[in-house]
């Protein structure tokens, strides 16, 4: 240590032998080193105050009386001595003035931190006036002058201070937290040039204080920094003393610095907890842990459960036959109900075939009428209004933002790489060593300056306002947004550190730097300019201004991407941002700005193409998204349509039974199959065009799901019906009217209760709040009741019109010609119906299989559990678009590249009254604001961004309102005398009235009457360098009052941390709602506030991601609402069976929780989209599973794996061919869709429904039910429409089969039953 304090003074004693010793001979208490001002200073060129330089003069300090000693009590208090002892000072009253104008200009930004401000001052105080001035001053460099009087005068150019290091320490200490309300930064980052406040150190700070060509220092000042205990020599003494720490108040009526500007003032700040982590049993993931359990508890159940029925069956000496239910009173009226239904609909077949043509005609007449309110149909393609309700929390909040401060800006952006270019040394002669890298050569540059000239130059024609329209027609103009120029126009971007000016960006300059001396150029500002971006004018020979050409500061974050830390100059990405006003949908105005921005993309898309050798050019504007949505819809039209007409040949082929070659054109059914796929249209046209009429607003979606899903009911239907009526035999004297009416007796009580159990789960659906769901879910449910209506009067007379013609053997599509003669065709080929009567029945209820089936559904049962855990929630935007989308580039390169999030507000409602010192401290950050003030309270959670997902402090109009008053500065004044008395007198006024015309006298709280008064002053005060504390472009929308001065509304400004998935977006809306609350509870207990005030935070996506924090619970109880029908009429149509309603719906949420298990398999997130396939596969699977189990609970086998047989057989067949055939063919085409949501959502979650639905159709529900089922109802025959001939054919079908001749026969009590 000794050794180290020996060095330092021999340093520092050769730097005053270096200097001019002769210049300050006298180092002495109450001797100056210079006094007076001696003119400008010749060596500085530009400078933002006047540069006037003090005289040299070695002197005996002066006494301080009259007006210079009443102002040094203002300007420096701690020189005053006190009034007995006379104080004496080393400045003139001119010397004092030019001081308080520069203390004035910090304390604009220092004054919200008391301490700050005093040690800042005091600093420059000491230097300009202290009486001991030549102790730690020694003056190094002077130039000849001539006064006014012609007398040769020495002015002082260059001079050494000396202080010592604790000293300057502390004052900086005091200062580097301070922050600037209008941008969250810090006020260090305009007092340390190139440094920022990340670099910046006591010895930076000083330095760049003292550096003449920052715009503000008049001379140059090297500051010597002295160890404590060092001794400079020859009889310099460092200046030292106390500073004040920023935790210290400067008097009794004084705050200390507060918790945002000084840490040591912070009370201490508890982490919140950040997100739960992952359930876990020991080492092992706690969720798969508990689903292997649940797999092991349910097959030992099982398996226990099967050997003691089989242990049971063995005990039996001999076997006895299957028990049929006694006949009780729900069993009795079961079997009513549906002996009613089946003559009802047998009286009502038999009078449709009799009469087809005018049954045809009504429905036709009735659908055709229905389908005509189409024409008043209303697609809804907002985003916006397909997920988010409009009473929804998002929306209100969106209303309320919109309505008192305007639509959310528009932004179009374009992001420039330079892939392959290297990067590139510089040494600049000011500011040292540097990397750039290869984007950031003059030659990109000039090219991204050429792209905005450009488009500054491009007119869009609007051809509904019939006009040619300008960027500054539509442009945010934030200083100047009445009458905007070009020039006024928002736009960040790099070239703006040049004000898109490329003759600036070409300039260069000869630049001394002590003994080197070089040339700057376009990089030492660029330099300067990131790490300062406030500044008005950077150290360089340039002495070019950082602002931007509208007057705006361009921070980096926002004007380069893809660097480490702050080394800016390594950035990989140069971004370009356009912000334009948003005007509602219905100001003309929108036209304009859709088509500035059409013409946007033109221009950007040439210079892409242009430059595409050389740069990675990508961008996107504000209408791309819903642009791109719809050029895919458009373009995938094609592919729904090659979908469809796949459907439809093979329904045309399939129904169709040939007997032989030469009756094909006979047996063919494709006039049928087309009238049954037109029954289906109809239904679908019909039901749009019904809720059309009621106003219902469809989308796109309901257009691409809800045909599908009406057409997997609807072919089902057909199949059953058209195949039921095939393998019918005519009894002996039934007409064929009769026919038709017995066969629909027979089916249309299962396709009555698949469609009802639909319509019902569909109608529950709808209570949704999500728009688009509860759209699809009313469209679907009548849709499918116009279907079953339709099928039941249309189709039926269409069967029977076609029987006439096949009875006839005339050809089908040409009825005109035939055969010449008639007769029955006798029976057809057929291929799945004897696939399954011969091998697959027989193997899946085989003794041994049923067993394995069952525990393999339950293990993929609770596997799909454990998966469906694992699905991710969101959506991403890049799924939107299709894989040829531009704005898939763009999405790649803002997640790799952006360095900041979106913004976030957090607004204010009514109730609260700002203007009292309470209400003021409870929102404020400064000096006397509250420890968990609003904006305290963001700050707080800036610390913690991975779990507020808040990365830069908000901004706070409030703060920067009361630095405004503050009587040090000269921002608020008022005319004193003259036309203007009691007006408003601007910084930049010379006007005498406004001299001494403070608003207020001394620094406090304003009035409430002051605060109201004052406030709109404020609010439209152009920000300057006299007082950069104006509110005009910061703060003048961000306030919105009503006529007395009333605050309606107001929000300060954060930002989030940069964003990359749906899931972070739904944990930064959760975040941000949770610190809301917290502050609003914090701000109703501010006397005076009203009890309904809130906060609440905005962003412009909320309004996108609010859905994904229900969307989980909100598709939980869709579902379940759409189960609880199908189970309901399952039993009250099935003659309240219990077990196979039961059976039915274990299926279908089994079917369920596997699709959803599949999605996590195939990266398929969960999302309303996918909540609205869901909701449609309730429906399929009630097609897949209610059939069969019908079939089986009217079965009258004698056990019940012989009635699993026939009704897997004679009801399977008919499904396989009428819901999985005709899903499958138009699903695969699906894959070809560019679109990447309908390839997810519509073709894999699709598939997947579909595989999943017939898997448990057709595998697990025949062994589930036998095993399970209820027992036989009553004898073969007694059931109305069971004909004895039908009730051979099913016993041909599965008796005659000898796998089903075994054990299992007699055990038909379920397993662990009786």
């Amino acid at each position: 240590m000794p050794g180290s304090v020996a060095l330092a003074g021999a340093v520092l004693g050769a730097l005053l032998a270096l200097a001019a010793p002769t210049l300050t001979p006298i180092h002495r208490a109450g001797y100056c080193a210079f006094y007076g001002e001696c003119g400008r200073n010749p060596e500085v060129n530009v400078s933002l105050v006047p540069s006037k330089v003090p005289c040299l003069s070695n002197t005996p300090a002066r006494v301080a009386q009259g007006p210079l000693l009443a102002l040094l009590r203002t300007v420096c208090p701690e020189l005053v001595r006190g009034d007995t002892e006379g104080t004496r000072v080393c400045c003139s009253l001119a010397q004092l003035s030019a001081l308080r104008i520069s203390v004035a200009l910090s304390g604009t930004v220092l004054a919200r931190c008391p301490a700050c401000a005093r040690n800042f001052a005091n600093l420059y105080c000491n230097n300009i006036c202290s009486p001991d001035q030549s102790l730690f001053t020694n003056v190094t460099r002077v130039v000849n002058r001539t006064s006014a009087q012609g007398k040769p005068e020495l002015a002082v150019v260059e001079y050494q201070c000396f202080y010592q290091q604790d000293f300057a320490d502390a004052s900086f200490a005091s200062c580097r937290g301070v922050r600037l309300p209008a941008t969250g930064g810090y006020a260090i980052d305009t007092m340390c040039g190139r440094y920022g406040a990340r670099l910046c150190t006591t010895q930076r700070w000083l330095d760049f204080q003292g550096d003449k060509n920052n715009g503000l220092a008049p001379l140059q000042i090297n500051f010597q920094l002295v160890p404590n205990g060092t001794e400079p020599g020859d009889a310099v003494v460092p200046l030292g003393g106390q500073a004040w720490r920023c935790d210290q108040a400067l008097s009794a009526q004084e705050q200390p610095c507060s918790c945002q500007d000084c840490a040591e003032s912070c009370p201490p700040v508890m982490a919140p907890p950040g997100p739960p982590s992952p359930f876990r049993l020991g080492n092992a993931d706690g969720a798969l842990v508990l689903c292997g359990l649940l797999f092991g508890l349910l097959a030992l159940i099982f398996v226990v459960a099967l050997l003691c029925q089989r242990r049971r069956a063995k005990e039996k000496a001999t076997p006895q036959p299957a028990p049929t239910r006694a006949a009780g009173c729900s069993t009795r009226l079961g079997d009513a109900s549906h002996r009613v239904l089946a003559g009802v609909f047998r009286r009502w077949g038999t009078l449709v075939a009799g009469h087809p043509v005018a049954v045809l005609a009504v429905a036709v007449v009735l659908a055709g009428g229905l389908s005509a309110g189409l024409v008043t149909l209303r697609l809804t393609t907002d985003p916006v209004e397909l997920w988010s309700a409009p009473g929804s929390r998002a929306r209100q909040e969106k209303a309320f933002y919109d309505r008192h401060f305007g639509p959310f800006f528009r932004t179009n952006q374009v992001i420039v790489t330079a892939p392959g270019r290297p990067s590139s040394g510089y040494e600049s002669v000011v500011l040292g060593a540097k990397n750039f890298s290869g984007v950031l050569s003059e030659e990109v540059l000039r090219a991204l300056l050429e792209l905005q000239e450009r488009l500054a130059a491009t007119t869009a024609w609007a051809p509904v306002a019939g006009r040619e329209v300008t960027l500054s027609d539509v442009c945010y103009a934030p200083l100047n947004p009445t009458e905007p120029g070009l020039g006024d126009c928002c736009v960040n971007s790099v070239t703006q550190y040049f004000q898109n000016n490329g003759t600036r960006l070409a300039m260069t300059a000869t630049q001394t730097n002590g003994k080197e001396t070089g040339t700057v150029d376009w990089r030492d500002h660029l330099i300067y300019c990131v790490n300062s971006p406030l500044s008005f004018k950077d150290i360089t020979a340039l002495e070019l201004s950082c602002m931007a050409q509208y007057g705006g500061p361009v921070f980096p974050y926002l004007a380069l991407g893809g660097y480490a830390g702050s080394e800016y100059t390594e950035a990989e990405a140069l971004i370009l941002t356009y912000s334009l006003n948003n005007f509602p949908r219905d100001d003309p105005r929108h036209e304009w700005v859709l088509s500035w921005e059409r013409r946007f993309l033109e221009v950007v898309g040439d210079f892409q193409r242009a430059h595409g050798p050389n740069l990675s050019v990508v961008f996107m504007a504000e209408r791309s998204l819903e642009d791109e949505i719809n050029r895919t819809t458009e373009e995938d039209i094609t592919v729904f349509a090659i979908s469809y007409l796949v459907v439809f040949i093979y329904i045309a082929l399939a129904l169709g039974e040939y007997t032989a070659w030469r009756r094909v054109l006979v047996d063919s059914k494709v006039t049928l199959a087309l009238g049954g796929i037109a029954v289906v249209l109809g239904a679908v046209l019909a039901s749009m065009g019904f809720l059309a009429l009621l106003g219902l607003p469809s989308s796109l979606i309901i257009l691409e799901v809800v045909p599908f899903l009406v057409l997997a009911v609807g072919a089902d239907n057909i199949f059953i019906f058209v195949q039921e009526y095939q393998q019918s035999q005519r009894e002996l004297g039934e007409t064929r009217e009769q026919h038709i009416g017995r066969v629909l007796a027979e089916v249309a009580p299962s396709m009555l209760l698949c469609s009802l159990s639909e319509v019902i789960c569909f109608l529950l659906g709808a209570l949704s709040s999500m728009p688009a769901v509860r759209t699809f879910a009313l469209t679907a449910a009548v849709a499918i009741a116009f279907d079953f209506l339709l099928q039941m009067s249309g189709f039926v007379a269409l069967l029977a019109l076609d029987a006439r013609r096949q009875e006839a053997a005339r050809f089908d599509l040409c009825c005109c010609c035939g055969l010449g003669k008639g007769g029955p065709a006798g029976p057809g080929a057929r291929l799945l119906r004897p696939l399954l009567h011969r091998c697959y029945t027989p193997l899946l209820l085989h003794r041994l299989a049923r067993p394995a089936v069952v525990l393999l559904f339950l293990f993929l049962a609770c596997a799909g559990i454990y998966l469906t855990l694992q699905v991710p929630v969101g959506l991403d935007q890049e799924l939107a678009m299709p894989e040829d989308s531009y704005m898939l580039q763009y999405f790649t390169a803002l997640n790799r590249y952006l360095a900041v999030g979106v913004p976030t507000y957090f607004v204010t409602t009514s109730g609260y009254d700002f203007s009292s010192p309470a209400g003021t401290n409870g929102i404020c950050s400064s000096a006397g604001c509250a420890d968990d003030s609003l904006t305290n309270t963001i700050q707080y959670a800036t610390r913690f961004p991975n779990v507020s997902y808040l990365a830069i402090p908000a901004t706070s109009w409030v703060d920067d309102f009361l630095d405004w008053l503050n009587p040090a500065s000269r921002c608020c004044r008022i005319h004193q005398f003259g036309n203007l008395t009691g007006k408003f007198c601007p910084s930049t006024s010379s006007d005498p009235s406004c001299l001494g015309g403070r608003c207020l006298k001394a620094t406090r709280r304003p009035t409430v009457e002051e605060f109201k008064r004052f406030l709109p002053w404020f609010l439209h005060d152009h920000p300057t360098l006299q007082c950069a504390k104006g509110g005009l472009g910061a703060y003048d929308t961000a306030v919105s009052m009503d006529a007395d001065g009333t605050i309606l509304a107001s929000r300060f400004m954060a930002y989030q941390r940069p964003l990359r998935t749906s899931q972070e977006y739904t944990a930064a809306l959760r975040a941000a709602r949770a610190l809301a609350e917290e502050i609003t509870a914090t701000l109703r207990q501010v006397p005076g506030t009203h009890p309904d005030f809130r906060v609440f935070p905005y962003a412009a996506t909320y309004v996108y991601y609010e859905q994904y924090l229900t969307v989980v619970t909100e598709g939980v109880i869709t579902l379940a609402l759409c189960l609880v029908p199908t189970f309901g009429v399952s039993f009250l149509l099935l003659g309240m069976d219990l077990r196979s309603s039961a059976a039915t719906l274990l299926t279908i949420t089994m079917i369920l929780v596997d699709t959803v298990g599949a999605m996590a398999l195939w990266d398929i997130p969960y999302n309303a989209v996918a909540l609205i396939n869901l909701v449609a596969a309730v429906g399929i699977s009630v097609e897949f599973v209610s059939h069969i189990t019908c079939a089986f609970a009217h079965s009258t086998k004698p056990s019940r794996v012989e009635r699993a047989a026939e009704a897997t057989v004679n009801m399977g067949s008919k499904v396989v061919a009428g819901v999985a055939m005709t899903n499958l063919p138009g699903i695969v085409v699906l894959a070809f869709a560019k679109a990447q949501l309908i390839q997810i959502f519509f073709f894999r979650l699709n598939l997947i429904i579909t595989l999943v639905g017939l898997a448990h159709g057709l595998i697990f529900l025949p062994v589930l039910l036998s095993y399970v089922g209820p027992s036989p109802r009553m004898p073969a025959g007694d059931v109305a429409g069971d004909t004895a001939g039908g009730a051979e054919q099913g016993a041909g079908l599965v008796l005659s089969n000898p796998c089903f001749k075994d054990k299992d026969k007699d055990k038909d009590t379920a397993p662990g039953q009786g």
